[in-house]
């Protein structure tokens, strides 16, 4: 096969040094870079909604009377805000758990098989990362907002 007769795939660019302004638009992230962001961001979702959290938690068991306070936060609101802001604010929690959590088991399990982890593998449990955790997060959501 001569050189002639070879189709040569155009170079892609390289990114040493991101610029915000030029590159950030055409810069395309893999899935494991994406999985690693939002491990960070669902950690730090949690870390500021703890008050509420405890909140919930506080408010679910400690009486009967407080669950029914409870459970109507999220049927009529409180105040002005609507019951349909809390259940979503509980869904980001839903989500940030999860995501949290599988992302944590992944990066476990590329530590603890470190032999094992190559570039395809680390694209494939990214993409299974995120497909569970979107995929349970939506599930959750449909039993959260009474579908089921």
């Amino acid at each position: 096969m001569t050189d002639s007769t070879q189709t040569t795939k155009p170079k892609r660019p390289e990114f040493r040094n991101i610029n915000a302004f030029k590159d950030l638009t055409t810069y395309r992230m893999v899935p494991a870079a994406w999985v690693s962001i939002l491990h960070r961001a669902s950690g730090a979702i949690m870390f500021l909604l703890m008050p509420f959290i405890i909140w919930m938690f506080d408010t679910s068991v400690s009486s009967e009377i407080s669950f029914a306070k409870f459970t109507s936060v999220f049927n009529a609101g409180v105040g002005f805000v609507p019951g349909w802001f809390f259940k979503l604010i509980a869904l980001a929690l839903i989500w940030a758990y999860l995501q949290h959590f599988i992302a944590g088991l992944r990066h476990l399990f590329m530590d603890l098989n470190h032999d094992r982890a190559t570039k395809e593998f680390g694209k494939s449990s990214a993409m299974v990362v995120l497909v569970l955790s979107l995929g349970l997060t939506f599930i959750l959501a449909l039993k959260l907002f009474g579908v089921y």
